[in-house]
């Protein structure tokens, strides 16, 4: 198998944010040449499909200031250093939706952007709600709103959602969902 691991000579460190790094490298590529890969360091994150006993799902409004526009999206939010992602989903779980979850099933992880963004996605799907009172951060501005499964799939597949991480839980989900009825 040909090895096309790039090995890093330098970094050069052109921010540090409250969120993100972003550095410059220089890097010995495969064929012996230098090149150059700007990277954004970032945390990481979790996404969760939470499902209320009526089978709709929680989506959340929120104006995205990157993309100039409101997008609706699962819950979710950045892992705090040190976090483990599982922790970070039960804690966005509560703050944005004001609910904890009886189930918990691992959907696994994604990476969005893997050419310059370095962060990984964990993402969870979470059944048996139980609600109580939203925790926003102070910046957090939100609106949560209950959307028949069925509904948010078609919603996927209409180009309707389009935040990667709901798009993949979503589908992910439909697919468990097709092979659990096939068993």
């Amino acid at each position: 198998m040909l090895d096309l691991t790039e090995k890093t000579l330098k970094c050069n460190e052109v921010y540090n944010g409250r969120i993100i790094r972003v550095r410059n490298d220089e890097v010995l590529l495969p064929d012996g040449q230098h090149g150059l890969r700007e990277v954004v360091e970032h945390p990481g994150g979790v996404g969760i499909l939470a499902f209320d006993d009526a089978g709709r799902v929680a989506l959340v409004r929120q104006y995205r200031y990157a993309v100039g526009r409101h997008l609706w999206e699962i819950p979710a939010g950045k892992r705090e250093k040190g976090e483990e992602p599982f922790v970070t989903a039960q804690r966005e779980l509560a703050e944005e939706v004001g609910a904890t979850a009886a189930k918990w099933t691992d959907l696994g992880q994604i990476i969005a952007s893997p050419g310059c963004y370095a962060e990984v996605l964990y993402l969870y799907l979470a059944e048996g709600l139980t609600f109580g009172a939203q925790h926003l951060d102070q910046d957090e501005f939100l609106q949560v709103q209950f959307v028949p499964f069925a509904e948010v799939v078609e919603q996927c597949m209409r180009g309707e959602l389009q935040d990667g991480k709901t798009v993949t839980a979503v589908l992910k989900a439909k697919v468990r969902q097709e092979k659990a009825c096939t068993l």
